[in-house]
């Protein structure tokens, strides 16, 4: 099935429902990292996640085992071992989320730089507006 007509309502609701998983920050992370580590245990991933809270990574990781794109193993050790890794669908994703994250770093400063471009102009506009004064009617 292409995705490629948006008219199609089946269309717009298979991309919003696929972009809601993949889309958040945190899948991204997780994916990303188990892209380029291989097989990790919950608290390497948290680790090497930054500002991921544990219950985050818990829901992140329990949504993206639900829809198959990472796997769960537990080993039946003391204490035990549960590791996590990319599925055969999961890693069809490693390619547009490298890339994704090249393109962040190569175009963070530019968009860091045009966001501080708009603020002082939005910043600007405000001041040379004159201020509206709300009358209260007695």
């Amino acid at each position: 099935m292409s995705l490629q007509d948006t008219s199609q309502v089946s269309n717009c609701s298979a991309m919003s429902d696929v972009l809601n998983r993949i889309g958040d920050k945190w899948s991204v992370m997780v994916v990303g990292m188990l892209g380029r580590n291989g097989t990790l245990r919950f608290n390497e991933l948290k680790r090497m996640i930054n500002g991921v809270s544990q219950r985050m990574l818990t829901l992140t990781l329990r949504n993206l085992e639900r829809d198959g794109l990472v796997t769960r193993t537990i080993y039946p050790e003391v204490p035990p071992r549960v590791e996590y890794s990319l599925t055969e669908l999961g890693k069809t994703l490693q390619g547009p989320i490298s890339a994704l994250w090249d393109w962040s770093a190569e175009n963070h400063f530019a968009i860091v730089e045009a966001r501080a471009i708009y603020d002082l102009r939005q910043d600007a506009t405000a001041a040379a507006e004159p201020r509206k004064i709300a009358y209260a009617r007695g």
